[in-house]
């Protein structure tokens, strides 16, 4: 019957329905994206266990969600169609690949510099690992790694020489308390 669900994995309300039906009746919530109102506990599941292993076959997924391999395939394809899954990738140990200094540092900017102009900015050096806004006396928040102290001070020079920076303020990392290798929906943790 034309429009009716062919998936078997126990989730019919994700069957062929135009994607405004998924939050509220409206292309989602103010704020939250699209796949936020669509991912149901079994997809939390599936997302973990790629998280932890994202070589995984389907089957293995599908072992421990309680799902068939081509049930799981549904639902990956599904999440990647809505933007809940981006992508797949290796984690590597920065250590391995010669990165063996990591701080983090804060940015203090002057006048009105906003989060694109920081963007652009830190954008160019290969050493900073992310970069975020942040709330409190800073502007930012940049994680970077070095090869050592020496390169990472190099890395400060440059940056601070950057127009909009009036100051920093950095810590060296130690050592890795806990490190966790992306973001699992808060119902898997």
């Amino acid at each position: 019957m034309p429009g009716r669900c062919q998936e078997r994995d126990r989730a019919p309300q994700y069957c062929a329905r135009p994607r405004a039906e998924y939050a509220d009746g409206v292309r989602g919530r103010v704020g939250l994206p699209l796949w936020a109102a669509t991912v149901d506990d079994i997809d939390a599941r599936i997302i973990a266990a790629l998280v932890e292993d994202a070589r995984a076959s389907y089957a293995l997924v599908g072992q421990r969600v309680g799902l068939s391999a081509p049930a799981v395939k549904r639902r990956v394809d599904r999440l990647r169609a809505v933007g809940a899954i981006t992508g797949f990738s290796a984690r590597v140990d920065p250590a391995a690949m010669g990165w063996t200094t990591e701080a983090y540092v804060e940015l203090f900017c002057g006048g009105r510099t906003s989060p694109e102009e920081i963007r652009a900015a830190v954008r160019r050096y290969p050493e900073v690992a992310d970069a975020c806004t942040i709330t409190g006396e800073a502007d930012a928040l940049v994680h970077i790694r070095a090869a050592d102290v020496r390169h990472f001070e190099g890395v400060m020079e440059r940056i601070r020489a950057e127009p909009f920076v009036i100051r920093t303020r950095s810590v060296i990392v130690l050592s890795r308390l806990v490190e966790r290798a992306d973001a699992l929906p808060p119902q898997s943790r």
